[in-house]
This record gives structure tokens, C-alpha cells and sequence, in this order.
């Protein structure tokens, strides 16, 4: 019997493949945060499979949608490269965020700010 991941990784990917050859779709930009997202999945090793799926979504839509603002930002000038960098590294930097957030006093913040 042939094992589900390599399969619906197949699936995953000519799914990439075709949805880069749509008008208005920057196919270098999807194929670069699907190699990211697949990245970061593939080296998070003690995550259940359902964190790794919703990891691999978010970090494909993360990434898809910062390759402009990388490539204005940083000297990268390929989408497909910004792609890639952004969604490796936007489930890391959104989770350091929330930690954060979580701990941060926001009341003391704003008594400093307020005088």
C-alpha cells in the first residue's frame, strides 16, 4: 500500500504547479513560499501532522504575500528567492510575536507613554 504523505505531497505540489501558470499569479513568487513552507515543515520534526499542515498553509500564503515588500526592503530581486526567505522564516517570527504579546505589561506601557 503506498504511505498517504508521498502522495499528498504530489498532489500538493502539481497543484502549485498549475496554479503558477494562472494570469495574475506570480508563479516564481508560489513555487519560492511552497519550497519555504515546505522547509520549515519538512526540519519540524516534533510537531503532530495537522501544526504541520496548518504551518505549510500559513507559511505559503505568508510568504506568497511579503516577496514584494522583501524585494523592496532587501537587495533580493527575485520574487521566487523572497518567497522562499519569507516563508521560511514567517511561522518563526509570527510564534516570537506571540510570545511576546503574551508576556509583555502593556498597562506600564501606556502609564509610560500617557506621562
Amino acid at each position: 500500500m503506498a504511505e498517504p504523505i508521498p502522495s499528498t505531497v504530489a498532489v500538493a505540489v502539481t497543484g502549485v504547479g498549475l496554479a503558477s501558470i494562472l494570469p495574475g499569479v506570480d508563479g516564481n513568487a508560489l513555487i519560492g513560499a511552497f519550497a519555504g513552507a515546505t522547509l520549515l515543515v519538512v526540519s519540524s520534526k516534533d510537531l503532530t501532522l495537522a501544526t504541520r499542515l496548518a504551518y505549510l498553509v500559513i507559511s505559503m500564503i505568508a510568504g506568497y504575500q511579503a516577496a514584494p515588500d522583501v524585494v523592496a526592503w532587501l537587495p533580493i530581486r527575485s520574487t521566487g528567492m523572497a518567497a522562499f526567505f519569507a516563508a521560511a522564516c514567517a511561522i518563526a517570527i509570527a510564534l516570537q510575536l506571540i510570545e511576546r504579546v503574551k508576556t509583555a505589561d502593556l498597562l506600564s506601557f501606556f502609564r509610560k507613554k500617557g506621562g
